[in-house]
Parts: C-alpha cells; structure tokens; sequence
C-alpha cells in the first residue's frame, strides 16, 4: 500500500496550492479519502482533520469555502484545492484512506504559507 502526496510548497497569503495523493495497493474507489493537516509543534495525534470524500465531501469549519476535495477513481487520485491561504495553513499536509478499521496514511507533503 502507497499513498504518496505532492504538491506542496511556500506559498503567499492569498495564493493557491494543489495537493494530490498517487494511492497503490488497495482498492482505492472502496475507501474514504481524506486530507489531514499536522502543524508546527504539534504531536501526530494532534492532526486535524481538513476534508474527506466518498461520493460526497464533507469539510472542517476553518477550510469550508476555500479547500475543495475532489477525488478521481480511474486515476486511483485524491485531490486538495486549496485557495485563500493564510499563515494559519501552514502544515504538513496527509493524505489518509479508510474503510472500516483500515487505515492509511501518505509521508505528508509540506504547505508554508509566508510573505
């Protein structure tokens, strides 16, 4: 199982990221896809959850309006738009799958959002 994300980057105050997540290993159009982010000093069970998708996206409050989720099941890919970023989006991004107690997780991908 793979989940490799890309994408990220420094990025200024108001400017836009695409993040994608390359899933191998397991039946990708089974599972709930999700993006999770990581801030600075904060321990990994502290991750927040930003977004998920099956056939429907569910958002966090702080992202709603600004993070879209998209997912392509031919492509075995999720996606994270991301627009109107602010410094408080600076984290380390994860993808994650989940179906039922499974769970996976990608490396992480690095946001900065700086001037």
């Amino acid at each position: 199982v793979q989940l490799v994300e890309s994408g990220g980057g420094l990025v200024q105050p108001g400017g836009s990221l695409r993040l994608s997540c390359a899933a191998s290993g397991f039946t990708f159009s089974n599972y709930i896809m999700s993006w999770y982010r990581q801030a600075p000093g904060k321990a990994r069970e502290a991750r927040e959850f930003i977004a998920s998708i099956t056939s429907s996206a569910t958002y966090t409050g702080s992202v709603k309006d600004r993070f879209t989720i998209s997912r392509d099941n031919a492509k075995n890919t999720v996606y994270l738009q991301m627009n109107s970023l602010n410094p408080e989006d600076t984290a380390v991004y994860y993808c994650n799958a989940g179906f039922g107690p499974t769970k996976y997780w990608g490396q992480g991908t690095q946001v900065t959002v700086s001037s």
